[in-house]
């Protein structure tokens, strides 16, 4: 979406970073900054911190940061283009459009595309071609308000059915292929992905038709067939039929494996179900869970070995964000639709409400991979037991999970508290030991904990860090630095493109705000500089910073220089010796 910059620039100007947030997060002001509870991660403690100066969040807990377009773009799961839109209506400012097909209105085709298609799919299965699949969802106890409720289809079982319906109302084979709706042979030719198979719309938090499953009506494989990712679509970042369960009372969240059993538990009344898009839970559908102000997650897996091994990993990505985690345990069902089906809503509101907490299922799942009449098996399950509980920060919590594991194995509850003291004991000690080896390797601990940054030269970057965030906060010494510093002189990569981000605006005479350099960056660029520009400390005296970070960095990039000529002048000498061990040789011969 190419936009002037005018325009980007009179649109952050206009959307206080602290208007905004605040209709989401409830701030206080503590210092300079405004703190709240992160709306990114579920968090007691506020770590979620808005500059109303530089015009950015960053959350210490998470680590996310941005101008306002980006906490528009992760708050609301939104693209570029549709944060701009999202933001510029707000504000009363109208988006300027390219004269050309711009990457807004090439979404909007493509999300077009997928809604007529899913009309398609219903208008099929209420036709005699939906005959079959109509009967195995109602078979399936699924109502036809549910099937309504859920945009339910058909795909025909015709290779071009959806292709010759998508040509007439104006899309190409082309969209229909970015889309995933159609597959390419060798030949060049196209046809329909989907065929002879029960159709599930997915649905963004938008609102919006952006993918397909389907599912095969026997046992034939594969069972499931999801779309892959598109320019309007990621199946990590989404979940199927969250745009139902962010707007459902409760507290929680019901993570289950498969659209079925969504739909049956919303069909049961239990409308905050949710579930992963054909992969295992990421963790960015963790993130958007934790968004949406609910306090815990129950995992609804099915209960084989490998519904069990998905709640293990689930827990994992969960507990993270500061959401409390519980499991359900199902017996005499696979899966919670199964389940609901033979023993009605209620008798499964029972089984919510006995969930286990992630240590009682942990420890329950330890427990189960031994014999505990064996002396030796219940040696070793005690002592993966207080494993796992060493690490829990309450003592009311390790005491009284311990007492559950001793009396599993038959032993007393002051023994195994006495191994969990012990594993505690030697768990803080390796931590630390960790930390000291850390604090004796200066350079490791000082790198950034962005992924995409690493410094060569630590001394040098920490004192392009300042200077960036130096410029960013005191526009008026840019002058100063520019007549004697090039952004081939840094050391890192990363800040030097922002420093050449701003040598070139204010060359031409454009602005150098924050919040405007953030939008003209990826959404991973600028979460990065937010957090290097918020974890640096306001200077006393700028002209004196300024002088300390030059002379650092001017100093680094000559000794590096210096290095740089004596390695070519050593390689040269060593070349030259080379040829001249040569022609002594064939001399001799």
């Amino acid at each position: 979406m190419a936009l002037p910059e005018s325009f980007l620039q009179e649109l952050t100007a206009r959307c206080d970073i602290y208007d905004i947030v605040s209709r989401y997060v409830k701030l206080k002001k503590s210092g300079s900054n405004y703190f709240g509870l992160c709306p990114f991660h579920n968090e007691k403690t506020p770590s979620f911190s808005v500059s109303r100066d530089k015009q950015i969040y960053h959350c210490f807990g998470c680590g996310a940061g941005g101008g306002v377009i980006n906490f528009v773009m992760q708050m609301e799961n939104m693209t570029f283009p549709e944060a701009v839109r999202h933001l510029a209506a707000q504000v009363g400012m109208e988006v300027p459009e390219d004269t050309g097909p711009s990457y807004g209105e090439k979404r909007k085709r493509l999300i077009a595309l997928c809604t007529e298609s899913a009309r398609f799919y219903v208008e099929k299965l209420y036709s005699p071609e939906g005959k079959g699949g109509l009967s195995y969802l109602l078979g399936r106890g699924l109502s036809p308000g549910t099937l309504k409720h859920f945009g339910l289809g058909f795909a025909p079982d015709s290779w071009d059915s959806l292709i010759h319906a998508m040509t007439a109302k104006g899309f190409t084979k082309g969209e229909m292929l970015e889309c995933g709706l159609v597959v390419q042979n060798k030949s060049g030719g196209v046809y329909d992905r989907f065929r002879n198979r029960v159709m599930f719309p997915i649905i963004d938090i938008q609102g919006r038709v952006i993918a397909f499953g389907g599912r095969v009506m026997d046992d034939s494989m594969p069972k499931y067939l999801n779309s892959s990712d598109t320019p309007v679509f990621q199946k990590s970042q989404n979940l199927f039929a969250m745009n139902f369960a962010k707007k459902s009372k409760g507290d929680f969240f019901l993570l289950a494996e498969g659209y079925m059993d969504v739909i049956a538990l919303h069909q049961a009344g239990f409308q905050s179900a949710v579930a992963s898009l054909g992969t295992s839970l990421t963790k960015e559908q963790a993130r958007l869970m934790a968004s949406r102000g609910k306090e815990q997650v129950i995992i609804c897996y099915d209960s084989d070995e490998a519904g069990k091994k998905a709640a293990q990993r689930a827990i994992d990505l969960l507990t993270p964000t500061g959401l409390k985690v519980r499991v359900l345990r199902m017996s005499g069902a696979k899966d919670p639709d199964e389940y609901i089906r033979e023993n009605g809503p209620g008798a499964f509101r029972d089984l919510l409400e006995r969930s286990d907490s992630d240590i009682q299922y942990r420890l329950s799942e330890i427990a189960a991979r031994f014999d505990l009449e064996e002396t030796e098996d219940r040696v070793e399950f005690l002592q993966q037991a207080a494993l796992l509980l060493c690490a829990i920060p309450s003592a009311v919590e390790r005491e009284i999970f311990s007492r559950q594991a001793a009396e599993k194995a038959g032993v007393s509850p002051e023994s195994m508290l006495e191994e969990v003291e012990r594993q505690r004991k030697r768990r803080a000690w390796q931590q630390k030991a960790k930390q000291e080896r850390q604090a004796m390797q200066p350079a490791r601990a000082a790198q950034p904990a962005a992924r995409e940054l690493h410094y060569d030269n630590v001394r040098s970057a920490r004192r392009e860090e300042g200077l960036v965030a130096l410029l960013f906060s005191h526009g008026e010494l840019l002058d100063r630095v520019f007549s004697r510093l090039q952004p081939e002189q840094f050391s890192s990569p990363f800040l030097g493109k922002i420093y050449e981000l701003l040598l070139k605006r204010r060359q031409q005479g454009e602005e150098t705000s924050l919040g405007l350099c953030m939008s003209l960056l990826s959404p991973e660029e600028g979460e990065t500089l937010a957090r290097l520009v918020a974890k640096e400390p306001p200077v006393q005296d700028p002209q004196r910073a300024l002088e300390d970070y030059l002379s650092v960095i001017e100093m680094e990039y000559i000794k590096k220089k210096k290095q740089t000529e004596e390695q070519d002048d050593a390689a040269l000498l060593e070349l030259a010796q080379r040829r001249l061990r040569r022609q002594q040789e064939r001399g001799g011969m």
